[in-house]
């Protein structure tokens, strides 16, 4: 008994869905009218979705090269995020040198720390026979930054103790570096490069890391001098950053102890906060992801305009296709169909024509994606399982919602009156 029902409704199923199609091939222009708005819908989510996701993938691969036994000690906080910088920030004191040797002191947890700071009030232009470049990062570096932020070579070496004790005029620098200054030169190392009115050896070329955000990461555009060196240039370290290892499996026993010596060096008093920044990879991950959870909602927002509209136009075109099928709904009741069959119909019909829409945004979505892929090779995008999978099940709850109330109208036509509508 049990298997005889389960085969009427799945029969009862089948023939609903094929009424669905043949109403919606009998109107094809007005189907495809109406679901316009649930395909935009349903590919902003999915497009928007998928880039997100592969900025996402990128941005962790970047991330954990870096190191995710790291911790990174700045005056300012570090990061990315939305919105401008707190004021009171800029009031607080640049790391010191010396913050970092307390640190190897003081924090049994610590394996080493490292030194970079950011110069930028330095002429970086670097020239090269007749080639300039004036977008490089020039950065003053600690000999163990390289080890500490697992820098790897592609010719030459890092800058090594020696570099930083006799204050050599050195430099390592990225791949983007090395295109806009050698160009047709195979062999970078040895050359010397003119900076600040001074020469600096090309010592070594950094190697690309597979991280990257729209196909760069911060190494590309390097220009790696020793700590010391960067004094003859400027007294000034107002963007010192700590790059701190933890030994291994000891990151947050690490990140409380580097977290009290600061606040001794800074004489933080115990109930004032924080007067700078600890970050680590999860830390780093977590704040992008925060980013990606606003624009999701902006996403899921304008994609809501889209399907609230899909879903209103499916309302009215049902309400029509009542009133136009009024004798076979008529004829249905005089044959002996009971209200929730006719419900059960336009629901069905409903149901499909959004489901239908929502197809052809996935379709349209990955076509979209590779069509990104192939003119911004740069741009990642990857469509994720979740977004397909809500994208078919919102499309299809949205016909289901919005053909309720036509469904309802239908099934409660009365038959004598349907019979004798013209």
């Amino acid at each position: 008994m049990r298997v005889k029902s389960e085969k009427l409704v799945k029969g009862i199923t089948k023939e609903n869905v094929l009424m669905a199609f043949s109403n919606l091939r009998a109107n094809k222009f007005r189907s495809f009218l109406t679901t316009l708005g649930i395909v935009i819908g349903v590919m902003t989510v999915v497009v928007i979705a998928s880039i997100l996701t592969g900025l996402r993938q990128n941005i962790v691969t970047l991330i954990e090269e870096y190191g995710t036994s790291n911790i990174w000690a700045f005056h300012l906080t570090t990061g990315p995020r939305l919105g401008p910088r707190d004021r009171k920030e800029w009031t607080r004191k640049p790391l010191k040198p010396e913050d970092g040797e307390a640190i190897r002191r003081q924090a049994p947890a610590v394996e080493d720390v490292a030194l970079t700071s950011y110069i930028w009030w330095v002429d970086h232009t670097l020239t090269y026979g007749g080639e300039t470049y004036k977008r490089g990062n020039l950065e003053a570096v600690s000999a163990n930054y390289g080890t500490i932020s697992n820098s790897v070579m592609e010719q030459g070496r890092f800058i090594s103790e020696l570099d930083e004790l006799h204050r050599r005029d050195v430099m390592v620098i990225g791949r983007t570096v090395v295109k806009a200054l050698f160009p047709n030169r195979s062999q970078i190392v040895g050359n010397q490069v003119l900076m600040a009115g001074k020469k600096y050896e090309v010592i070594g070329v950094l190697e690309k890391r597979k991280g990257s955000f729209f196909g760069e990461n911060e190494e590309d555009n390097a220009i790696y001098i020793p700590f010391r060196s960067a004094q003859k240039l400027s007294t000034r370290n107002d963007f010192l950053l700590l790059i701190i290892r933890a030994k291994s499996g000891q990151l947050q026993t690490a990140l409380d102890q580097v977290e009290a010596v600061l606040r001794r060096q800074r004489n933080v008093k115990f109930n004032e906060p924080n007067n700078f920044d600890l970050s680590t990879s999860e830390k780093f991950i977590k704040q992008f992801d925060s980013i990606t959870a606003a624009i999701g909602i902006i996403a899921i927002a304008i994609s809501g305009v889209g399907l609230m509209v899909g879903g209103i136009g499916v309302m009215n075109i049902m309400l029509v296709s009542v009133t136009e099928r009024t004798r076979e709904i008529g004829v249905r009741k005089a044959i002996g169909a009971r209200r929730k069959d006719i419900v059960t119909q336009f629901l069905f019909e409903a149901m499909t024509l959004t489901s239908l829409g929502g197809v052809i945004g996935i379709i349209l979505s990955v076509l979209v994606s590779f069509l990104l892929l192939f003119l911004l090779p740069d741009l990642p995008s990857k469509i994720p399982l979740w977004a397909v999978i809500t994208g078919l099940t919102v499309s299809t709850g949205v016909g289901l919602v919005f053909g309720v109330w036509p469904a309802r109208v239908a099934s409660r036509l009365d038959p004598i009156e349907c019979l004798r509508y013209e």
